[in-house]
Order: C-alpha cells, then structure tokens, then sequence
C-alpha cells in the first residue's frame, strides 16, 4: 500500500516536472517568436524623425529648421516617420499643436532621453529602422523625406520634381556651396535673429543677397531654346495687339496693378512640371526668322522660383523662412518691402503652386501677399539703398583673381624666412594588417576597383590603422570622417572591438554601401552618420580621414581640435583648399606673416602635381608643396596645444597624396592612462 502510493507520488512527480518542462519550452519559443515578430516589425516599421522645440519667454516654440520640414512633411503628405518633438526642459507639445500636421504622429522627448546616435548630431536627424543609420542637417533630412515619399507613391512627380535638374538641389554641402549655405543656413538664421532682436529697418545681408539672386536672369538646361520660345510668343503678341489694348496695358501698369503671375511662359512651364500626371508637353518648331536670331540678342529668362524656372526644394526652405520675415515687416516695418520687390514677386509665386496653400495652413501660416507702400525714391540717399551693403560685403569676399607663374618664387621666400619642408620619420614602416586572415567583407580587392589600386588602398589603410590603434585605448570612440563606402572605418571596427566607430558621409548611395558591409561582417560597435561636418556635435577620442579632399581636411582638423580628440588624416586635392567659406589661408601665424593668400594658393595648386605620369623634377616639387601646406596646418594646430607630426606614408607609391598628419593634444596625452609613456604594440 505504501509503495504504491509512493510509486504514484513519483509518477506524479515525473508528470509535474514533465509538464513544467514543456510550459518553459513553449515559454522560451513564445518569447523567441515575439522577439522575431519585434524585429521584423522594427525592419518594416517606420523611422523616427527628431526635431528640435526651443523656447521663447519659457514657452515652447518651433525653431524655423523644424517648422520648414514639418511644411515638407506636409506638402508631400508624407507618412513615413515617427515624428519625436525633442523639448531641452520638460514640457508640452499641446501649445504648439496648431503648428503641427494633423496626419502627423507626432511623440514628446527629452533631449537626455535621444539615441546615442542622435544625441550627436545637431537637428532634424532622422534614425532609421535598425538604429545604426543616423541622417543629420537641414538639407539631408529634406531630401530623404523627398526620396521616402517617392519610394512610397512614384506617382508623386511634383514631389521628385523638388530635387531639381539631376536631382541635385541643396546637395553640395553648406561648407563649400554659397548657394546652400545661404538657403539652409544664412536666410533661416538671419529671420531668426532679425524676430529675436526686432531691427525692422536694417536688411539682413542674406535676404539682399537672396534679393539680388532673384533679380539675375535664369541660366537653365535648354536655355536657348526656351529663350527662342519666348521670343517667339513675345513677338506673336506683339503682332496680334491692338492699339486698344496696349492703351489698356500702359494705363494698367500706370495704375501700379501688377499683372497675373500665371501669364509668362516661364510660369506656365514651372507649374506644368508640378503636375502629378504630369506628360510631356507637345514642342513646336520656331519659324525660320526665329531661329536665325543671335543667342545674346534672345530675351532673359526671369526667375521664378528661388533656382530659376521651377519649384524645388530650396523653395520649400525658404518659404517658413520669408513668411515669419514679411509678416513681421508687414506688422512693424511695412515701408521697408518696397526695397524687396523680387523677393515679393517669388512669394506671391510660389502661392500659385498647387499643394502650398494647404500645406502651409496646416502648419498654422497664413499665407498672403503684402503690399508695399509707395516709396520715396526722390528722398533717398545712396547710403539707404539696399544694395550697398551687399556690394561692399562682396567686395571683400571677392575670390582673387586667376594668377600665372610657378612655385619656385614662394619656395625661396619661405626658405629666406626660415621655413622649410620637414617630414618625421615613419615609426613603423613595415607593419601590415593580416589581410589573408581577415574577412573577405573587409578586403578592399572585394570592392569595385581594380586589383592594383586594390594594393595600394591596402597600403593606405595599413598606414592610417597603424597610427590609430598607437592612440586608441579600450572604450575610445573612433570617427571615420569622410567615410566614402568605409574602408577605413570597417577595418578600424573589426580590429578594435573595445572601441565604438562612427562613420560620417554627405553621400548617401557611399553611407548604404558601408552599412551593408558592416551587416555582411555583423559588426556591432559600429555607427552611420550621413551628415556634413558640422552637423556632428558628439564626442569622441580620434579623428581619421583618408584623402580628405580640400578644405575638407582643415574642417576635420579643426573638429578634433574642439573635441580634444587627437587625429589621424591623410589630405588630397590640394588645389580645392581655396573653395573654403569658414576657413582663411595661410592657417598659422608664420605662414600669415610670410605669404600672401596668392602665394599659399600657389603652393596648394602645385601641390596637386604629383601624379606619376609626371616628370620626377616636377612630382619632386609637388612633394615640397604638399609639405609646406601640410606644415601650415600642424602650426596652426600647435597654437591650440597640439603635437603634430607630417609623414609620409610607406610605401611612398601607394598614393601620390602619401602625405599624412597625425596629431595628440599634448595636454590629454598627459592624462590619459599613459598612453605617450605606452610603447605602441601595432609597430613592434
């Protein structure tokens, strides 16, 4: 009796442990399956998008960044994007919700509460679906919201449209393109200067220059022949016009009524591209006599939009921006908008596009066209006419003019003075990645290039991983800056796990390209930023760039140098230096006292002479050249407390730019974990 209850007490037992068993295996596969579920829905799910709230008076308000991708959002009807409000105190979105899209979902967040990745970047951003792609900047964000929304409906023609002639609007980054530095940066900070400091008389340079652009005639794609049309048409019109009717004409104009909008061929052309079911328009032949009219005796084309005959993105930029500045004029200043026709003429324009009206209702604008009192012209003196201001401010940032001549006259000056070319001896010349042991994934022969800049890309890479991994320590954050398709960022996340790696690219197709190797490679302390540079504001330990084109490489220099981050660059393209808005040249004092900016421009033009088809006297030369510019810029970073070492790169054939800076400010090395006492492992 009692071994059977026993017996059936085990059995009990057996079943219990049994059935608990199966409850944690269908647990643990229910959690997997829910896991998977999650993932895939974060695959398919949408991006979020972070702007930014500031505040006025302790109450929240939309800076005009935001307001100008909220009027996209809205104008493209986009729904691709979790949209996050990011407050920098605790507050509320309630107040702004006039100001916000309805068909937008739309989430608070506090600034300490961002991604990582995000929290790096100045906004809007926009974080993709994996968490590992991080898009920074005005002009970035717009265009992918454009390309989100195509992707979504390629029906949207008049959506595609505002990316311009080869779909290139505002995509030349603000550093080096005046135009995109005016519309993304100048205008929206001038109208936000101008709201906060209320200085109504004064024009702010960037409306004048947006004025004056708008007045230049239109240089477009088949320029002549649209020009051909329109003389065409002028001369129609003249022919079928009545006396009475250009009596009616002078008495209108006379009168000061304006004529419609709509009437001139470059409109009629501009909103019929905007069409959604757009098709190609039906080109007549001009007449004999039309066609034999000279080019320069054809009548200008007039803007229309900010960029010439068409609707595009830079419109959608400054639209939030001029609608605040003319309100406010409007309300404060109205005798000043005389001084703005052609700003007034764009903004009464772009209220003909279909779709503005009520994507600029939606975000709580109203639009309207102001009017301008009748000026004075009699009783106005030189001194308050707009332009002037505008002339002198380009007189100074006139570009030099072409120069003639060789290098060897600046050479011998600098050598006169004391100043010389001085190259540091390589510290590890013949060190080497394992390539045979490495991923295929990170071999640059797996790449579209041939195989024998396949060996040198190798040979470049050794160099620029070799000085890294002397500087770097575990728990270091590594920014590959100028990352192209991440040759360098990926070898450098593959052999120093313990770090964490930022790649940062203003090209997206580069960018996509570099994350799918990293997903091939399953690299987990990576990170992609497609940005220009100055809209990364994180922190980190070392700087690397290889073949930093320009000006590009004084513009990463001059980021690690305010990160206190030392720096690993190789520079090219010498000869672009002088496309540089933010930058003056010579960088270093020294140079400053000895050269004139002509003469330095010289060094950088010869510095680009050092291609290998070249006779050796002149790739000699070009050597020197690169030198000297290269030690420009490691005085100038000595001035901020930094060493900097000008090498040359081993082998000396692996690039005719084998020039390669490396820099640690003396004052962290000292602090840091020893790391000037460490002997560096890479070079043993």
């Amino acid at each position: 009796m009692d071994g059977g209850w026993r017996c059936e007490e085990a059995c009990i037992k057996t079943t219990w442990f049994y059935c608990r068993c199966l409850w944690f295996y269908f647990r643990k596969k229910r959690c997997l399956v829910l896991s998977t579920m999650k993932h895939t829905d974060a695959q398919q799910g949408q991006a979020s998008l972070f702007l930014e709230v500031c505040s006025l008076n302790e109450e929240p308000r939309l800076p005009l960044h935001t307001s100008i991708v909220l009027f996209l959002l809205s104008y493209s009807e986009c729904k691709s994007f979790k949209v996050y409000l990011v407050f920098t105190k605790p507050a509320s979105s309630q107040s702004l919700k006039s100001q916000l899209p309805e068909s937008l979902d739309v989430c608070d967040v506090q600034l300490e509460d961002l991604p990582q990745l995000v929290r790096g970047c100045r906004l809007p951003a926009v974080l993709d679906e994996t968490g590992m792609l991080c898009r920074a900047g005005l002009a970035v964000v717009l265009r992918h919201i454009i390309n989100k929304t195509t992707d979504a409906d390629p029906s949207r023609n008049d959506v595609l449209a505002l990316l311009g002639f080869k779909k290139t609007c505002l995509k030349a980054c603000a550093e080096v393109s005046k135009w995109t530095r005016l519309c993304e940066i100048g205008v929206p900070s001038a109208v936000e200067k101008h709201l906060q400091n209320h200085q109504y008389q004064q024009l702010p340079l960037s409306i004048l220059t947006l004025e004056q652009r708008l007045a230049e005639p239109v240089k477009v794609h088949n320029d002549d022949k649209i020009r051909r049309q329109k003389l065409q048409q002028q001369r129609q019109k003249e022919k079928n016009q009545s006396p009475e009717g250009q009596g009616n004409a002078d008495s209108d104009t006379q009168a000061g009524q304006s004529p419609q909008v709509c009437d001139g061929l470059e409109l009629k052309a501009a909103l019929a591209k905007l069409s959604v079911d757009s098709v190609p328009t039906l080109t007549t032949r001009e007449n004999s006599e039309i066609r034999k009219v000279k080019t320069t005796d054809l009548p200008p084309l007039e803007h229309v939009f900010a960029e010439g005959l068409y609707f595009t993105l830079t419109d959608v930029v400054l639209l939030p921006c001029i609608y605040q500045y003319l309100s406010s004029l409007q309300a404060h200043a109205a005798s000043t908008l005389h001084k703005l026709p052609h700003l007034l003429r764009w903004y009464s324009r772009v209220q003909e596009v279909p779709g503005v009206l009520r994507a600029a209702k939606d975000c709580g604008m109203t639009l309207c066209i102001p009017e301008a009192p009748p000026s004075n012209l009699q009783g106005q003196s030189a001194e308050d006419h707009p332009t002037i201001q505008l002339e002198q401010e380009q007189q100074e940032m006139a570009t030099q003019l072409p120069f003639v001549g060789g290098p060897r006259p600046t050479m011998t000056k600098l050598k006169e003075n004391g100043i010389e070319a001085v190259f540091a001896p390589h510290p590890c010349p013949d060190w080497t990645l394992p390539w045979d042991n490495l991923p295929e994934a990170i071999n640059p022969t797996e790449g579209k290039m041939s195989n024998i800049r396949a060996v040198r890309k190798r040979q470049q890479l050794n160099n620029l991983v070799a000085m890294v991994t002397e500087l770097a320590r575990p728990g270091y954050t590594v920014v590959d800056f100028c990352s192209g398709s991440g040759h360098v960022g990926i070898v450098l996340a593959h052999t120093l796990p313990d770090c964490q790696v930022i790649l940062i690219e203003n090209k997206e197709e580069s960018l996509v390209r570099a994350q799918s190797r990293s997903a091939e490679l399953g690299l987990k302390n990576i990170g992609f930023i497609q940005a220009n540079l100055d809209y990364f504001t994180g922190p980190f330990h070392i700087g690397v760039a290889l073949h930093a084109c320009g000006v590009a490489t004084d513009m990463v220099m001059e980021h690690c140098i305010q990160a206190g981050a030392a720096f690993v660059i190789s520079p090219c393209c010498y000869g672009f230096v002088p496309n540089a808005i933010k930058f003056s040249f010579p960088r270093s004092k020294r140079f400053q006292e000895t050269l004139t900016y002509k003469e330095h421009m010289i060094l950088c033009r010869f510095a680009d002479q050092t291609a290998v088809q070249l006779p050796p006297e002149r790739r000699l030369i070009g050597k020197h050249c690169m030198g000297l510019v290269d030690l420009d810029r490691s005085w100038a970073a000595k001035t901020h407390g930094y060493s900097v070492r000008v090498m040359t790169m081993e082998p000396e054939s692996c690039s005719p730019k084998n020039n390669m800076l490396v820099g640690r400010w003396l004052q962290k090395s000292g602090l840091e974990d020893g790391a000037s006492q460490v002997e560096a492992p890479v070079c043993n």
